[in-house]
Order: C-alpha cells, then structure tokens, then sequence
C-alpha cells in the first residue's frame, strides 16, 4: 500500500470569533477520486482529525480508505470546550460545503462524498447527511450516539452532570429535551436519508448498542436502505477486536457500492 499525498492543515471554515478550523486532505494517485469527509470522536470535547480510532494506525485506517480509491478529509470541529451544540454540526456542515467548493482546486471529486465518523463524529456526520438536501452518497456511521435521551435515562442528576452528553449541550438531556432531541440522529430522520452503514460493538459501555438499533430502526420505518452490523463482543473504540481490517473492509464496500 503505497502511502498518500498529504496537505496538511488546509483551513476550511473560521467561525466569527473562533480558532480557524482545519482538515488534512488524504489525495490518491488518481484523477478525480470520490471523498470520504471524516469526523473524529472523542466525546465532542476531545480528539483530533489526525486519529482515526485511537490504537489504530493512520496506514490501517486513513491510508486504507484512499488505496481504496477516496479522497479523505479529515476535519477538526470546535469541541465543547469551546462551543457548545449546534457548533460542531455547523462545523461539519461547513466542511462539507468546503469540499462541494474544492474540488477543482485540489483534483478530487466534490460532488461524490461519504461521511464517516465514529462516536461522538457519528453523531455529527449521521445529523449533517440527515439534514435535507445533504447530497451526500451514503453514511458510515461506528458506535455514535442516537438518542441522547436514552443515553440520560436511569442515571442520576450527579451523573448526567458528568456525562459528555450534558458538556455537549450544555444541560443534561432530561433538563432540555428539545434540545437534547434536535442533538440526536434518531429524531432527524425522515423520508429521502442517504443509505446508512452502522457498525457497533455488542459490549460497548460507552455507547450501547441500542442506540445504533433504534437509529436502524428509525431509517428502516422511512424506506430508508441500512446496514446495522453487530461487532460480537466488541467495546467502544473497537476495544477487544484484534484484528479492525475486516470492520474497514465491510464499511469500504459500502462506500464503493455507493459510487
């Protein structure tokens, strides 16, 4: 697998009053390739567009999504930290629009895009493709959030106080739930999603995988076309699966069926 051209720290988008906010462009060496627009995880208030899992190598995930024949770009979003809910949907919203824009400049093709993200990326992904008039070919979303009312239901105030869910929205879901269902993919689909690839480990704390189910099940109530893919006894960041290869290789065949 012969390694990418990489451009580094291409600014995309500088909210008002914000760092500027960068991705790094994955290129083959082909003319005109479909891209992957990807969006790390890390709870929303930690991660970077340098890592795709963490404990998985840039050459086994970045670098095997472009021998695959996709552009990758990996984008940075402002994290709760630094804003809270809808920041880092526009985010990933602007990025998409940056690479409808860039295609011509860079030599990939801006209107053939996938999204994928996992965890807390998913979530972003999954509400941007959800959203009218995305255009986007399909979705690939590991372990995201859905429904970030299930995700508060059966902990106690001190504990949705901590979660990263409450950093995110700035209240805990139960405290605003309007807010904490405009946050959550399961309530944004409707008739015309994009096809959905879902992957989720069996024994996943962090984000069970119900939430993925509910999600399946939400898209398939609308006609929409998903694959949920239950990863046996896989935790969340694919924590126990020895071997991510095959994960990558169902969730690439997706995106190429998609072309």
């Amino acid at each position: 697998m012969s390694a990418p051209r990489v451009l580094r720290e291409v600014i995309y988008a500088t909210p008002p009053g914000f760092r500027p906010l960068a991705l790094d462009l994955y290129l083959p060496d082909a003319p005109h390739p479909p891209v992957v627009l990807f969006a790390h995880g890390g709870g929303w208030r930690a991660g970077s567009r340098a890592v795709f899992v963490p404990h998985v190598s840039v050459a086994d995930s970045f670098e095997r999504i472009v021998a695959a024949g996709f552009a990758v770009a990996s984008v940075d979003y402002r994290l709760s930290g630094e804003a809270l809910y809808p920041a880092q949907v526009d985010d990933v919203r602007a990025a998409l629009a940056w690479v409808r824009s860039s295609g011509e400049r860079y030599g990939f093709d801006g209107s053939r895009v996938v999204l994928w993200g996992e965890s807390a990326g998913a979530t972003l992904v999954a509400l941007v493709g959800l959203e009218p008039g995305s255009g986007v070919l399909g979705v690939v979303d590991w372990y995201g959030p859905a429904d970030l009312l299930a995700m508060a239901r059966g902990l106690s105030s001190e504990e949705t106080a901590l979660t990263r869910e409450t950093g995110w929205l700035g209240a805990s879901a139960l405290d605003d739930p309007e807010r904490a269902r405009a946050a959550s993919p399961v309530f944004a689909v409707q008739d015309g999603a994009p096809p959905f690839h879902i992957e989720h480990g069996t024994a996943d704390v962090a984000v069970p995988f119900e939430q993925s189910r509910e999600l399946a099940d939400a898209l398939l109530a609308h006609g929409s076309t998903v694959d949920l893919v239950a990863v046996a006894d896989a935790g969340h960041l694919w924590g126990g699966v020895a071997d991510t290869a095959p994960i990558f290789a169902r969730s690439l065949d997706f995106a190429t069926a998609l072309l």
